[in-house]
């Protein structure tokens, strides 16, 4: 899922280079809503950021709305015929807080989800209820000068993470700012050949 702003097609090509045989795809678009940090202003978001800070509140029912459409997505596939444990959830920036919201929160078993710059929503109250999978395998990957979503929320993000869940791993990318590199896909690459096998 990409990030605020952004569309599906501004992935695509970045994620073809990841892409395993007999490998689906799938890069949705957010809907263009109202987006509080930026004003007001309507733009392409999966759901409303009030401030990007990983101590400030956050607008769950918007959160919750995205949850369920990135489930719908997952529900779609199963019906095709897919197992649940055959689908992994990605994301940069906020489609990462949501990859890692709904992949943690669906009701069955993931292969993995992907978190690329990114932080974990309602981390202070994140439901233990809702924790339905601990053996999910998580990669996480973060510019350690990014502007945007500082480092240190995704390190915050890892360790909150680590705190329920099995097996996490967090990669630092060096002099990466806001964005993917070529490192970074190989990684996920990598991570996907993994969850996939």
């Amino acid at each position: 899922m990409h990030g605020l702003g952004d569309t599906g097609h501004g992935w695509s090509e970045m994620l073809g280079r990841v892409k395993l045989p007999d490998m689906k795809i799938i890069c949705p678009n957010a809907p263009s809503q109202p987006v509080t940090l930026n004003g007001g202003v309507r733009m392409p978001s999966w759901f409303d950021l009030r401030q990007l800070d990983m101590s400030g509140t956050e607008n769950e029912e918007s959160l919750l709305a995205a949850t369920r459409t990135i489930h719908d997505l997952v529900d779609n596939e199963i019906g095709k015929g897919i197992s649940s444990t055959r689908i992994a959830l990605g994301g940069f920036s906020q489609g990462g807080a949501l990859a890692l919201y709904a992949g943690l929160t669906y009701a069955k078993p993931l292969a993995g989800i992907i978190g690329l710059s990114t932080w974990l929503p309602v981390h202070q109250n994140f439901p233990d209820a809702k924790r339905n999978n601990a053996t999910i395998p998580i990669f996480q990957g973060h510019g350690d000068i990014d502007p945007v979503v500082r480092y240190a929320y995704g390190q915050q993000t890892a360790k909150i993470l680590e705190s329920f869940m099995r097996h996490v791993t967090f990669n630092t990318y060096h002099g990466l700012m806001h964005s993917g590199s070529d490192e970074e896909m190989n990684d996920v690459k990598a991570f996907l050949q993994k969850c996939l096998r």
